[in-house]
């Protein structure tokens, strides 16, 4: 044991600071951390909701639960749940493979992946469009000005989360632990659930919260494909610019409010599972 160990654990002479106390370099990095934070994100926020309720409650609540801003909103977050859903159930079989099969052409798609990362949304919704969205695509599939593909454009999108905050995790799960229950006759089933998935849950809620947070906030890859149709394909951030483009930033303001609480209930609640599952695991 070394003497900056023996100088924790029993207090250096002359030392009054009270324990988990910060010293003069921890204060100053916490002091920039914060105030780092405050102008990227707190003090943004804080003004964003600031103008969304200076009408007070009742302009609030007209402005979100106007009949084609209330259509938007339910649209973006009901498509954005089925995207979560999806990509926890499809992300963790991507990674599954990549870390446990060997094929050939792996390599291909571990760059396939992070395509939708690399991608300029706009780009993004400019493929989806050739593909799916007009009636000469290749695939014979038109889904343009649709709900479907709302969906579609978030699916492409959020796809690398989930695989991409799994695949480390799983690469860390040693085999030989797998291998000890199923000699003491757990099934697969039994060693997924029992042991691997409760040590991938954290990963698992990391990559689902950002999934949802990501197609929420989704504009450039959908603007196109969807075709903004309001009562059919129009989206909370298209109404968000739309009340922007109009000069009423009080309404813009109250739909991305309502956005960001539903965005931090997801995530606690989420968070919540996350916890639940790795303590009885």
């Amino acid at each position: 044991m070394t003497s900056a160990d023996l100088a924790t654990r029993a207090g250096r002479p002359g030392d009054s600071r009270p324990a988990g106390s910060l010293n003069r370099a921890s204060a100053v990095g916490l002091g920039v951390t914060m105030t780092w934070f405050s102008l990227l994100v707190l003090i943004p926020l804080a003004a964003v909701v600031a103008t969304a309720t200076e009408g007070g409650v009742g302009a609030f609540w007209d402005a979100v639960t106007n009949a084609q801003t209330a259509h938007a909103i339910r649209l973006t977050i009901s498509s954005a749940l089925l995207v979560t859903l999806t990509n926890i159930v499809v992300g963790t079989a991507i990674a599954w493979v990549l870390v446990r099969d060997s094929f050939p052409g792996k390599w291909i798609l571990e760059i396939l992946i992070d395509i939708p990362f690399a991608l300029p949304t706009i780009v993004a919704g400019l493929v989806l469009l050739s593909l799916y969205g007009n009636d000469e695509s290749p695939l014979g599939i038109n889904i343009a000005n649709t709900e479907t593909s709302v969906f579609l454009a978030f699916l492409f999108v959020t796809l690398p989360f989930v695989v991409r905050t799994v695949q480390p995790v799983l690469e860390e799960i040693d085999v030989e632990i797998e291998e000890a229950a199923a000699s003491l006759g757990a099934s697969r089933l039994t060693t997924f659930t029992r042991i691997i998935l409760p040590t991938l849950t954290p990963a698992i809620a990391a990559g689902a919260t950002l999934s949802f947070a990501r197609g929420v906030g989704e504009y450039g890859s959908l603007v196109l494909l969807s075709g903004n149709l309001p009562f059919e394909s129009e989206v909370a951030s298209v109404r968000i610019l739309s009340a922007i483009e109009n000069d009423n930033p009080a309404a813009a303001a109250s739909v991305a409010t309502l956005l960001l609480i539903v965005s931090l209930a997801v995530i606690l609640l989420l968070d919540f599972i996350q916890r639940r599952v790795a303590r009885r695991g």
